[in-house]
This record gives structure tokens, C-alpha cells and sequence, in this order.
């Protein structure tokens, strides 16, 4: 197995989108590590003097196409073998923080609480990569969780290019705050070479990211890349060290908790040997249901459930 770095560039990056026809731009092995370099934000995220900012950010803004609004994304990684219907795994092994400051905004007709927003707002956020804390406006010392919003694969070539905002079948802008280092997502693979990228760095993020936007900046992830066959998922799911994790997302949060409740019932069937009744009493009686992301069009529900629970 080998490691790759893929760092931020024009030449790397895709402004605001998924599409199966992107050319990869780092070919590896299943079960290669590739360490990624994001960026994020338009001009306007931009704080003043006195703080670290990518230059790659700023050859991006200048030169770099935005065929639709969405994220800076890096990639797409081919993974060779990987073919439709097989599952990529997604080994979350190390996320860092590039620069030490990050932003967030809300507008009106926007987030959770569209028609309360009077005037569009951002604001820039100083962050302490040692003490590993965001200084907010008010004060208020806010520890970090940094982890990628967006982790996804091509969508099926069928969908042409898409906007990155939505997530889906393919994973995408999933704002999943569990999906820290440490962690493993699991994505079903929709073309030939799977096509990974990130971006949308977090620094910290709540359940919701209600006003549309988290601590929005740049990180370094390191992923460890592994094709599954073994693996019969037809929708994302995640494990942390502790949990298993699956996900609903539609725009109706009603669809969400269907989606991501259905998919636990089977994964304690497969993973524990229950049957369907048991599997449901179970997650009523021990799984716990959270709201993802309200903001994203198809919003995000995910239940989570303790491993040991399984064994």
C-alpha cells in the first residue's frame, strides 16, 4: 500500500460540484491512504490582514470555473477496481486544520429560520490550532471537532454535473459532525473508479447546522481508500468506534427518519441475527435519532447505535 498527498489547486479542485465525467486527478490502489488538501469559501469569506490564507485559495478564486453554487472540493481520487454496485470504505485517519481562522454567514431566505434572517451576515472567526478552540465574537472560547462536510463519490454519470450542495445516493455535503478522524464511512459506488472528493471544511458544527453554514475552513484529511465487495449497501453509512451509524436524506425530515431507521433494522438483522420485530423494538428502546442538517435542500437524519449492544 502506498500514500499519496493531493494537495489544493485550479488544477485539483472543483468549484461547486459532482460529476461522473470529471477526469480523476490522482489514480490509487484500494487500500492506498491519500492525504487531501482543501480549501474554502468565495472572496467574500476572505478575513483581513494578520491571518494565514492559502494562496491556492486566492489562484482559485481568480482562475478556477463555478459552473453552479456550491463547495471547493479536491479531487476526484480513482480508486482502480472500483466498480458500481461494490462499496467504498472511507477510513477517516487523521483531520488537521490549515489555517487559523474560519467563517460563518446566514442571509435571509436561507437555513433553518428563512424568513427571520433581516440582513445577510459573516463573520470571521480567529482559531487556536494548539489550544484547538474558536474565539467567537462574543467572547465565547468554542472547542473544535473539525471533520469534512462533504465526502462523496461521482454521482451516476446519468445525473451529468450536479451542485454539491445536496447530498445523496453518492454521499456528498453530508454534515455529519460524528464523521470526525477516527471514524469510517461507507459510500456505494455509483461509477467506475468510485471518483472521491472532499471539501467544506468544519471546525465545529451542531446537530442541524441550522443557520446554514458550521466554522467553514480549510483542512488536510488523511483517507485510507478500500474497495468492499463484501458489502451490500444501497445508501451512506458510518461507524465510530463506539456506534453504528446510518443515514436518511430527502427534503422531507419525516422521509429521513424512514430512510435511516429502515437501514438500522436491517443492519441489526445482518450484523446481530434478529428479526424484523426484534431489530425495530430495539432501536425504539436503545437508538437514538438525531437531525443531521436542516439547510441543505434534502435535509439529514441519522440513528445512531452502541456496538456493544450487537455482540
Amino acid at each position: 500500500m502506498t500514500d499519496h498527498h493531493l494537495p489544493a489547486s485550479v488544477d485539483t479542485c472543483a468549484w461547486g460540484y459532482f460529476d461522473a465525467a470529471r477526469a480523476p486527478v490522482l489514480t490509487i490502489d484500494s487500500g492506498d491512504l491519500v492525504t487531501i488538501d482543501t480549501v474554502s469559501g468565495g472572496p467574500e469569506a476572505l478575513p483581513g490582514d494578520g491571518f494565514e490564507v492559502p494562496p491556492e485559495l486566492l489562484d482559485i478564486h481568480a482562475r478556477s470555473p463555478r459552473p453552479v453554487q456550491g463547495h471547493i472540493l479536491t479531487g476526484p481520487v480513482a480508486v482502480r477496481g472500483a466498480l458500481p454496485g461494490q462499496v467504498l470504505e472511507v477510513a477517516i485517519e487523521d483531520v488537521q486544520l490549515r489555517q487559523d481562522w474560519g467563517y460563518n454567514a446566514m442571509r435571509p431566505l436561507s437555513g433553518t429560520l428563512p424568513y427571520d434572517v433581516p440582513n445577510a451576515r459573516l463573520i470571521n472567526i480567529p482559531l487556536d490550532r494548539t489550544a484547538n478552540t474558536a474565539r467567537l465574537p462574543w467572547g465565547l472560547e468554542l472547542p473544535l471537532h473539525p471533520f469534512f462536510g462533504v465526502m462523496g463519490l461521482a454521482p451516476p454519470k446519468e445525473w451529468g454535473l450536479i451542485p454539491s450542495i445536496q447530498p445523496r445516493v453518492h454521499g456528498g455535503n453530508i454534515d455529519n459532525k460524528e464523521l470526525v478522524a477516527g471514524t469510517t464511512l461507507y459510500l456505494p459506488i455509483q461509477t467506475e473508479g468510485a471518483l472521491f472528493s472532499c471539501g467544506d471544511g468544519h471546525g465545529a458544527q451542531g446537530d442541524g447546522e441550522v443557520c446554514v453554514t458550521a466554522i467553514e475552513t480549510a483542512l488536510r484529511g488523511s483517507f485510507r481508500l478500500t474497495v468492499r465487495d463484501d458489502l451490500d449497501l444501497s445508501y451512506p453509512q458510518a461507524e465510530t468506534p463506539t456506534h453504528w451509524i446510518t443515514m436518511g436524506m430527502n427534503p422531507d425530515l419525516d422521509i429521513c427518519v424512514e430512510m435511516a431507521l429502515r437501514d438500522m433494522i436491517a443492519l441489526i438483522q445482518n450484523k446481530a441475527g434478529l428479526n424484523w420485530a426484534d431489530a425495530y423494538t430495539l432501536c425504539s428502546l436503545a437508538g437514538d435519532l438525531r437531525v443531521t442538517q436542516t439547510v441543505n435542500i434534502c435535509k439529514g437524519v441519522h440513528m445512531m447505535l452502541d456496538k456493544n449492544l450487537l455482540i
